[in-house]
C-alpha cells in the first residue's frame, strides 16, 4: 500500500451555532449588592463569584487580606472554615487585582446554602488570626521572591510602570519587605473600610434555578452591610510610544520581547474588528506572527497577543520569550507583521478563519460552569451583563475586511507601540539601537 503524496485538504469550516444564552434572573439586594443567577445543568454543581470593587490600596495590605481572609471567623478556625465547605462538596479562595477582591467558591446544588453562610460569616467577621497572618506572610514573600527571579514577571512589571505611569495600574505586585510589615490590625481596618456590600457582584452558575439561587443568597448575605467607601480608579492615560526600554539581565539566554499597542473596551464599536486584526496578528495558533517567529524561523515557541481589559482601560500586549541571539531579528519580524496588518487589507479566507474561531472561542467560553461564572462575573463587574455576548457575537459577524483593516490602521500601526525587551543588554542592544532608538532601564 503506497503512502498517500502531497498535503490532504482541510475540509471545509461549518456554520456558525447560534449563541444559546442560559436562563438566568439578577436581583439587587437591600445592602447594595446584585446577586445574577444564571442556570447550567450540566453536573449538579454551583459555581460562585463575588466581585468586590477595591481599587486603590496599598498593595502589600491588600494581597495580604487576600490570603488571610479565609483564615478564621469568631466562630471558626481555618481548619473549621475548610471542613465546613469539604462536607457540601465545595471550598473558597480568594485573590485581589487592581480592580477587584474575588472570592470563588464551589460546591453541590445541595450544599449552596450551606456555602452562602459560610462566605456571610467571612464578610462580616473575618478575625485575621496572628498566627494565621503570619504563617501566609512568609509564604506570600516566598512566592513574591520566586517572581522576582522569573524573567517573565520582571519584563510584566517593566512594561507596566512603562504604560502607566503614575496610574494604579503601574504597580500590580507589592515588595517583600512591604508584605513583612503588614499586621493583623491593619488587615481588620482595610476589611471593615472596603469589604462591603455596595456596587459587589455576586455571580452563582450551575444546576439551579434561578430564583431559588437568589433567595438563598439574599437570606444569607441580607445582613452584611458596611459603611465603607467606593473607590473609583480613574482611567487609564494613553499610550505614548517612545524610545525601546531595555530593561538589563545579564547573562540570560532568552530575551522577553513585550509589545503594547491601543486598545478598546468591549463596548466601543472598534472592539470586534480589532478583536479579529489582533487574532490574524498573533491571537491564536493559525495566526501571522505565529507562523512568521515560530513555525517559519524558530525563535520562539509560544509567542501571542492578547487585549486585556480592566476596569479603567484596556491595552493589547503581544508577548515572546526568543533566544538571545535573534532578539533583533524576533523584533523586526514583529514591526513586520504589525505594519503589513495595519497597511495592506486581511484577505477574505483569513478573516473568516479568524471570525469562526472567534465566534467559537466565545461558544466555548459557555461550555462549562466555571467559564459561565468567570465570564458572567468580568461581565458584570464591568458593567454588562450576558446579553453582551449576542450582540458581541453579532458585530464579529459582520465585521468586514474593511473593518478590521480600518481597525488594524488605527490601533496596531508599529508607530503605536510601546516595546519593551528584558535580556542581555550587552550582547542585545547592538541589534536592538539598529531597529530603533533606545532607552536603558534605570
Amino acid at each position: 500500500m503506497s503512502a498517500p503524496s502531497g498535503p490532504r485538504t482541510l475540509p471545509p469550516l461549518g456554520p456558525n451555532r447560534r449563541l444559546k444564552l442560559p436562563k438566568q434572573a439578577e436581583r439587587t439586594l437591600a445592602n447594595g449588592l446584585t446577586v445574577i443567577a444564571v442556570r447550567r445543568p450540566a453536573v449538579p454543581l454551583v459555581e460562585l463569584r463575588l466581585w468586590i470593587p477595591f481599587g486603590r490600596t496599598h498593595l502589600a495590605r491588600g494581597a495580604m487580606l487576600s490570603q488571610t481572609m479565609l483564615s478564621g471567623t469568631s466562630t471558626m478556625t481555618s481548619v473549621q472554615i475548610a471542613a465546613e465547605l469539604q462536607k457540601v462538596g465545595g471550598g473558597l479562595s480568594a485573590g485581589v487585582d487592581p480592580d477587584r477582591l474575588m472570592l470563588t467558591g464551589t460546591s453541590l446544588v445541595t450544599g449552596l446554602d450551606r456555602m452562602l453562610e459560610i462566605l456571610a460569616e467571612v464578610l462580616t467577621g473575618a478575625t485575621y488570626p496572628n498566627d494565621e497572618v503570619a504563617t501566609e506572610r512568609d509564604r506570600l514573600v516566598d512566592r513574591i521572591q520566586v517572581a522576582q527571579s522569573q524573567p517573565a514577571h520582571l519584563a510584566r512589571v517593566a512594561l507596566l510602570k512603562r504604560i502607566f505611569g503614575r496610574h494604579p495600574y503601574a504597580v500590580q505586585t507589592p515588595e517583600p519587605d512591604e508584605v513583612r510589615s503588614v499586621r493583623p490590625a491593619a488587615l481588620r481596618r482595610l476589611h471593615e473600610e472596603r469589604v462591603h456590600p455596595a456596587e459587589g457582584m455576586l455571580v452563582l452558575v450551575g444546576d439551579v434555578q434561578p430564583e431559588r439561587a437568589l433567595d438563598a443568597a439574599e437570606k444569607a448575605l441580607d445582613g452584611w452591610t458596611g459603611a465603607g467607601r467606593a473607590v473609583v480608579l480613574p482611567a487609564t492615560p494613553p499610550l505614548e510610544p517612545g524610545p525601546l526600554l531595555l530593561v538589563d539581565r545579564p547573562g540570560s539566554v532568552q530575551s522577553s520581547l513585550r509589545v503594547a499597542l491601543p486598545a478598546v473596551p468591549r463596548t466601543h464599536p472598534d472592539h470586534a474588528p480589532l478583536q479579529l486584526a489582533n487574532l490574524v496578528f498573533g491571537g491564536y495558533f493559525s495566526s501571522r506572527w505565529v507562523e512568521n517567529i515560530r513555525e517559519d524561523k524558530g525563535y520562539t515557541y509560544g509567542p501571542h497577543s492578547l487585549i486585556e481589559h480592566a476596569v479603567a482601560g484596556s491595552v493589547l500586549v503581544a508577548a515572546a520569550e526568543v533566544a538571545t541571539e535573534v532578539t533583533g531579528p524576533a523584533l523586526l519580524e514583529t514591526t513586520y507583521e504589525l505594519g503589513r496588518l495595519a497597511s495592506l487589507p486581511v484577505k477574505e479566507e483569513e478573516l473568516e478563519q479568524a471570525r469562526q474561531y472567534a465566534l467559537g472561542t466565545l461558544q466555548l467560553g459557555m461550555s462549562t460552569q466555571a467559564g459561565l461564572a468567570a465570564l458572567t462575573s468580568a461581565y458584570a463587574g464591568n458593567g454588562l451583563r450576558l446579553d453582551f455576548l449576542a450582540e458581541h457575537a453579532a458585530r464579529l459577524a459582520k465585521a468586514t475586511v474593511a473593518d478590521v483593516a480600518e481597525a488594524a490602521a488605527r490601533y496596531l500601526a508599529p508607530a503605536k507601540a510601546v516595546t519593551v525587551v528584558l535580556g542581555d543588554a550587552e550582547r542585545i542592544a547592538p541589534a536592538l539601537a539598529a531597529l530603533t532608538p533606545l532607552e536603558r532601564s534605570a
